[in-house]
């Protein structure tokens, strides 16, 4: 029996949504310690899944079985997941390691950018699939103009995961998530829509945003300045694609990033939410405030190391 635990994955941005210059997409995210997935797989005759995100796991195993010409099949257990569509990466971390499982079960050697393409996974932002490699603060160089031609979500994009231009060890800061009790989802074709309608997104926005996160973000980060990291992280959710993510959540969502932004260094919206996380040094306020709020809580911390996978 082989046992694969992943990372969950924070989206903080994606950079550029306007393609003047012949590459669009590219993002900046982080991996997290918590939430997880979790699963068991054993060679089968034919393909078996139970547990939360079992579709997405037999899914992502007939593909890759197919891919291979792989006979038989693969019993998954999913024995921890997080719910999908909240911001976090889940469609990505279990196609991964549904597929990882299979390639190390039946002893094929691909890298994780293979089974993230033959899976479907990468094609707007390569900060999940770079996240359950290796872990850590992730720049993406998003995808050329001459592979991707239009603007798309990942789960429409049919294009290989794009190349990690930098990845970062992240500091041992407390990362609180807060992810609102909400039904309202942005997946599918809705997501799809908003991409067609408001992009490309003026290059003014993009050149804006390139520069905080080269000349702020980075920097920030690297010499561990908490203060001046979580200032960015909070300038970011008012330009270019974050923005308009940001301004389509409930006034509840919004309202509840304010609240957070009183007891944090920095707060942002992860992909399209509702998840939020917020930078803290300290989380007892924070907690306290949001204590009456319909909201789940997770204290965590970056993951550094990517997926853990053992036999």
């Amino acid at each position: 029996m082989l046992e694969i635990t992943t990372p969950s994955r924070v989206h903080i941005t994606l950079i550029d949504l306007n393609a003047s210059i012949g590459r669009i997409d590219g993002g900046i995210g982080l991996a997290l310690e918590k939430p997880r997935i979790r699963i068991s797989a054993t060679k089968s005759d034919k393909i078996t899944a139970e547990g939360p995100l079992k579709e997405r796991a037999a899914e992502a195993a007939e593909k890759v079985l197919k891919a291979l010409k792989i006979e038989g099949g693969v019993e998954i257990i999913v024995r921890e997941a997080y719910p999908q569509h909240i911001g976090l990466g889940s469609g990505t971390q279990i196609a991964l390691a549904a597929g990882k499982a299979i390639c190390d079960i039946c002893e094929k050697n691909l890298s994780v950018h293979e089974i993230a393409r033959i899976v479907g996974r990468g094609g707007t932002s390569g900060i999940g699939v770079a996240a359950f490699e290796r872990g850590g603060f992730i720049l993406d160089g998003g995808h050329s103009t001459k592979e991707k031609k239009d603007f798309l979500p990942s789960s429409a994009s049919r294009a290989s995961p794009p190349p990690v231009l930098a990845r970062y060890e992240f500091p041992d800061w407390k990362i609180a998530l807060v992810i609102p009790r909400i039904k309202e989802e942005f997946y599918g074709r809705r997501e799809v829509d908003i991409f067609q309608k408001y992009c490309p997104i003026p290059i003014a926005e993009v050149r804006k945003l390139s520069h905080l996160v080269l000349m702020k973000l980075l920097p920030s980060l690297i010499e561990g300045d908490i203060a001046t990291f979580g200032k960015a992280i909070n300038e970011i959710q008012g330009i270019g694609f974050k923005k308009l993510e940001a301004s389509m959540q409930t006034r509840g969502v919004r309202d509840l990033m304010k609240l957070c932004g009183r007891y944090s260094c920095g707060v942002g919206l992860s992909s399209f939410g509702p998840a939020i996380y917020c930078i803290v040094e300290d989380e007892k306020e924070l907690l306290s405030a949001l204590k009456e709020k319909k909201v789940d809580t997770i204290i965590t911390k970056a993951n550094n190391s990517g997926a853990k996978i053992e036999t």
